[in-house]
């Protein structure tokens, strides 16, 4: 079964809490926030009042992004978080272990994402440690782009060497792309646009999942 993670990245932080209520009625499985510190993408979030809008909101799932520089020293303020997703690119393979150590001891689920350039080779290392890659089909930093379709490729190499896995994609999903997205081995789904800018918001997440 598909879920769905709506992405709260283009709403006001003023508008969160009602728009967060009303996609959990509507049969939304995860709430995905993207933290970005300006540095490691080109836009910087206020993560944290995000954050605090949404946990108050009781049975979320939080999916939290991490693009940032140096991720280790950002997860305790999202602890509250059920996944932690951080990039390959921001990290060794050492700092990648405690992290991934650190995360599990707190029974909180740990996912890799990697960038539209970056091969699924630089993962291969780590794919038995972790819960989940998020491939991301644009390139980080900014919502409403259009999806870039050779990015697919790496979900559907993805499905093949490891069928359980979790695999989420972000960026540039609609509904008149999503099934294509699906048929590739993807069993996360982040959008945004596609759920908040939608006149039937219950329609949009079931399409999805469908």
């Amino acid at each position: 079964m598909v879920k769905v993670a709506p992405s709260i990245l283009s709403l006001d932080v003023n508008e969160i809490s009602e728009k967060v209520e009303k996609v959990k009625n509507a049969g939304a499985d995860y709430i995905h926030l993207d933290v970005m510190d300006g540095k490691f993408v080109n836009n910087e979030t206020c993560a944290l009042e995000m954050l605090e809008q949404v946990r108050d909101i009781s049975n979320i799932t939080i999916d939290t992004h991490l693009m940032v520089e140096d991720p280790e020293n950002w997860l305790e303020d999202f602890l509250c978080s059920s996944i932690i997703s951080f990039h390959i690119e921001a990290v060794d393979n050492e700092t990648l272990d405690r992290i991934v150590e650190y995360l599990h001891e707190r029974d909180i689920k740990v996912g890799v994402a990697i960038k539209p350039d970056t091969q699924i080779e630089e993962i291969m290392t780590c794919i038995e440690k972790i819960d989940m890659v998020l491939v991301m089909l644009v390139e980080p930093g900014f919502g409403g782009q259009t999806m870039i379709e050779k990015c697919l490729e790496k979900v559907t190499q993805l499905r093949k060497i490891a069928p359980e896995l979790d695999i989420e994609v972000d960026g540039g999903i609609n509904l008149e792309n999503v099934q294509r997205v699906k048929e590739a081995g993807a069993n996360i789904i982040v959008a945004g646009t596609a759920i908040f800018g939608a006149e039937d918001i219950e329609s949009a997440i079931q399409k999805i999942k469908e």
